[in-house]
């Protein structure tokens, strides 16, 4: 039997096809420090007066505060927001482009854009964002331990009878995959990626920006 490998192996090959793709990215802006320190001030002084917004947090947020079911609209209200949104939009053309999207005519447009202070224990289960088609986060700050976004294999109900992945599976083949908060760092992904984020361990604050682009 000759050495190396047999003609099998030699004929065999493996293809990853139907890749999920996750955009990460530094905001890349002049002055991002400046613009996070204007951020977190303008995200504090929203969850001061945003009333309704307390009311639905300290009921599905408990150890946080958000403005998705009260002020979604921060993209239109805030100067800080207004330039951090020209930026991400900027962000999601590229990624549009690497996803080989044509959209002839159209155009990605932020169509919301809302606030989370996530303090110690909070969390968000997991969930998409149904109409919208890119959708992302991007972190005006992040301690560290702080939790991050965890995104789920989109084909995992189709598993039925497959053996689990083994622990020392490369990320593309993880069932779960978690990429950390950072700041000054942003993810987007297509909107029918479900993700949610664990509860935070630690008691410092984590403030984020969450949008959603709509096909125009």
């Amino acid at each position: 039997m000759s050495a190396g490998r047999s003609a099998v192996e030699r004929d065999a090959d493996t293809r990853a096809l139907f890749p999920t793709l996750v955009y990460d990215a530094a905001l890349g802006a002049r002055g991002v420090r400046a613009l996070n320190e204007e951020l977190v001030r303008e995200a504090y002084q929203i969850a001061e007066v945003d009333a309704a917004g307390q009311d639905w947090s300290a009921q599905r947020y408990p150890g946080g505060y958000t403005s998705y079911s009260s002020l979604d609209q921060l993209h239109r209200m805030s100067p800080s927001v207004m330039t951090l949104a020209r930026h991400l939009t900027r962000h999601a053309q590229r990624f549009a482009q690497r996803l080989h999207w044509d959209m002839g005519e159209g155009a990605l447009v932020m169509s919301d854009c809302w606030v989370s202070i996530m303090g110690e224990g909070c969390g968000h289960p997991g969930h998409l964002h149904p109409l919208a088609v890119v959708s992302g986060t991007y972190y005006a700050a992040a301690p560290r331990g702080a939790s991050g976004l965890r995104f789920e294999d989109p084909r995992l109900a189709s598993f039925m009878a497959a053996p689990p992945r083994s622990a020392e599976a490369p990320e593309h083949l993880r069932p779960h995959v978690l990429l950390p908060a950072r700041s000054g760092r942003l993810y987007l992904f297509e909107s029918w990626l479900r993700h949610e984020v664990p509860p935070s361990a630690v008691s410092e604050d984590r403030i984020s920006f969450s949008f959603n682009f709509v096909w125009e």
